[in-house]
């Protein structure tokens, strides 16, 4: 390690980048967020109302579904802009998929019902969503590798943890303004206007997004490979043809961080105020203090896995979730908002954890000629099979057993399954990230 590399401050470079990958993925994943949270509250009257009209169970759960669609599309995403981001750079595919999300949740906030325009309402509704999956696709590839290609040796998974921390700031900002709207409006106007505003809020901050990204450099890794003129003709068929173990394993490994993870931006808001009868005020409060659990242990899980390497971080983390799994459902079940608070929160401890390392660990798996596509395409496979159905998949265990803690029994067989999946990583801590790596 170089005197430069094991330098305790940053300089004004690192931190425009630094800046830039926060802002910008924190309002992608509002972005994002948004509409999760919109599908548990109040999608399925506007746009599913002959089926919310028949059975409402089914409508709930059919919403809740259309999270999942976006994510069938996050490997489209991800393969075109690993692709193109491998070739072309970093900084030009985090401004091309800033702008497709922010335009697609506008137009989103800005669409007709089912009763203005019948059947075309939900189907504009879910190619819109699938716009914000190829988007998310490609975002949080780009953004990890722009923080952790700019690090210090010695800092990686604390640089990676940046664009990790846009997924709890986005949930804080969207349940924040969710909150806002709730509170200011009675629950039949925000049924008919309110529930726009935070889409149609996404115009200003996409402007805000741009203008930070076009001022963050090229990743040296990247200009490196450029100078070397050693750029991949066809990035994904190399991907595949050297490191398809790599790309299993990511998407093994962030399995069940965002299965889990998705249980509190999006299915523990409706839980509590569907299934338990909690009002919606405090319940929101309560998903906002876990974002922020979740922030703060992103950040340390980061800095951590400088300190003790990133596989036995990620350990910990799902052996934390693990534990939890069954004490917070019979924390949660007891409909106390206290107790569902601290529940969720002590949550958010694991999934920090086992978020915060991820960018700089990942980044440290692939050749920089592939890394884009292999960093982004595995995170999407992870989160198609995480995240995607886990609020369908965790309603439907509720409807059938009557009771959380099958919910639990889930979630700590996708913990199990991550938790094998990092322990055969080797450690990846203070790999060469440069052209001459790997």
């Amino acid at each position: 390690m170089t005197a430069t590399q094991a330098r305790p401050t940053t300089t004004r470079e690192e931190r425009t980048v630094l800046a830039g990958t926060l802002a910008g993925t924190t309002i992608e994943w509002y972005d994002f967020f948004i509409y999760a949270q919109a599908a548990t509250l109040v999608l399925a009257p506007l746009f599913l109302a002959p089926v919310s009209d028949g059975n409402e169970a089914l409508a709930t759960v059919l919403s809740l579904a259309t999270i999942g669609i976006s994510f069938l599309f996050r490997p489209l995403g991800a393969i075109v802009a690993g692709r193109y981001g491998d070739r072309l750079g970093r900084k030009k595919m985090l401004v091309f998929t800033l702008l497709l999300m922010g335009g697609s949740t506008a137009l989103i906030g800005l669409l007709p019902t089912y009763t203005s325009i019948g059947v075309a309402a939900p189907i504009i509704l879910i190619l819109l969503r699938v716009l914000q999956g190829f988007s998310a696709g490609g975002e949080w590839g780009g953004a990890a590798l722009m923080a952790v290609e700019h690090a210090p040796l010695s800092r990686r998974g604390l640089f990676g943890a940046y664009p990790g921390v846009g997924v709890p700031l986005g949930l804080i900002l969207a349940t924040g303004v969710l909150l806002l709207m709730t509170s200011v409006t009675t629950d039949e106007q925000f049924l008919s206007w309110g529930w726009r505003v935070p889409f149609l809020l996404s115009i200003v901050l996409i402007g805000v997004g741009y203008l930070i990204r076009r001022s963050v450099e090229e990743s040296p890794v990247f200009r490196e490979l450029q100078e070397r003129k050693r750029e991949s003709s066809a990035p994904l068929r190399d991907l595949f043809a050297t490191n398809t173990k790599q790309v299993v394993l990511t998407a093994l490994v962030f399995l069940a961080n965002n299965a889990a993870g998705y249980l509190v931006i999006a299915y523990f808001i409706g839980y509590g105020t569907g299934t338990l009868g909690m009002a919606r005020g405090p319940v929101l409060t309560a998903i906002v203090v876990a974002s922020v659990g979740w922030l703060v242990f992103t950040l340390y899980g980061g800095a951590l896995s400088d300190r003790i390497g990133r596989v036995r971080t990620f350990q910990l983390g799902y052996a934390l979730v693990f534990v939890w799994m069954i004490p917070m459902f019979l924390l949660v079940d007891t409909a106390n908002i206290w107790l569902f608070g601290l529940g969720v929160l002590v949550l958010s401890v694991g999934l920090g954890l086992s978020y915060g390392p991820m960018s700089a660990m990942y980044a440290e798996m692939f050749p920089v000629a592939v890394r884009y596509s292999g960093v982004s395409i595995g995170y999407a496979l992870g989160a198609i099979l995480g995240g995607a159905f886990a609020p369908a998949i965790s309603e439907l265990l509720v409807q059938e057993t009557g009771t959380g803690l099958s919910i639990g029994i889930y979630m700590m067989v996708l913990a199990a399954i991550s938790f094998a999946a990092v322990s055969v990583i080797r450690e990846t801590r203070g790999a060469d990230l440069g052209v001459d790596g790997h």
